[in-house]
């Protein structure tokens, strides 16, 4: 664990806003200079608290307007391999995340679509026949408010 002080997690708050914001702009809005604002990031990069920077893409602009949470139970018959199924689900354009949880349905599925057609289309040809593929929940996403995270 890394010890963050109070200018460490204004960065962090600042960079999972905008991850696009140069040094030297956050060093003027926080009180450092370029170069020392640069090392802080630098710090926090190296010691994995930032472990990359996204891109986030607009769906619904690109054409997807519909995006389901499905919750997937994989099938007792045949004890198909984890590795199996997230192999296979990994490889279907439309599902954006794959995760395995504990509850109720072994992974959570994020799945985008171009209308409820397509994702039925997706559902029945392409999710319902992967491998252990058992009991299927729908959650359609009606709206979503990104919060910046724990800091």
């Amino acid at each position: 664990m890394i010890e963050i002080d109070d200018i460490d997690a204004k960065l962090l708050r600042a960079l999972a806003r905008d991850a696009a914001q140069s040094a030297g702009a956050l060093g003027r809005r926080f009180g450092l200079s370029q170069p020392a604002t640069w090392r802080r990031i630098k710090r926090l990069e190296e010691t994995g608290v930032i472990s990359g920077k996204q891109l986030r893409l607009d769906a619904e602009k690109l054409g997807f307007g519909v995006t389901v949470f499905l919750g997937v139970k994989l099938a007792l018959r045949g004890r198909v391999s984890l590795e199996d199924f997230e192999r296979a689900v990994t490889a279907i354009p439309e599902v954006q995340t794959v995760e395995h949880v504990l509850g109720l349905y072994d992974y959570r599925l994020r799945v985008v679509a171009r209308d409820l057609a397509d994702f039925e289309r997706v559902l029945r040809r392409r999710i319902m026949t992967l491998p252990g593929a058992g009991d299927v929940e729908a959650n359609v996403l009606l709206s979503e408010e990104r919060l910046p995270g724990p800091l």
